[in-house]
């Protein structure tokens, strides 16, 4: 799947993630990150590989323009963000409280 945007400049970064080529310098693991599940996506944010953006509706308006090229109308991006409610169940306790940390 291609990109119309850069992400980057589309959320006004001043940092190009590499994603996973930050830790393995292969080439084509540029631009390559963990994709988590649409489960509980109304409850997990914020949202992207980042942190960037706090609401999902901006996700879903910035994901529009970055994957589809498309400026998403409220209408549209609140129906998407009605379904993507849907997917809501029980969060796991795993997903509420944060990984102990290596001493």
């Amino acid at each position: 799947m291609g990109l119309f945007a850069n992400y980057a400049e589309t959320i006004g970064s001043e940092k190009d993630d590499l994603g996973k080529f930050e830790v393995t310098e292969k080439e084509n693991d540029k631009y390559m990150f963990k994709v988590p599940s649409l489960r509980n996506i109304a409850q997990t944010g914020p949202y992207f590989h980042d942190g960037a953006v706090e609401s999902l509706s901006e996700s879903v308006k910035i994901m529009g323009k970055i994957q589809l090229n498309k400026d998403l109308t409220d209408e549209q991006v609140g129906e998407i963000v009605t379904f993507l409610k849907t997917l809501t169940g029980e969060v796991p306790e795993e997903y509420q409280t944060a990984p102990a940390m290596p001493l």
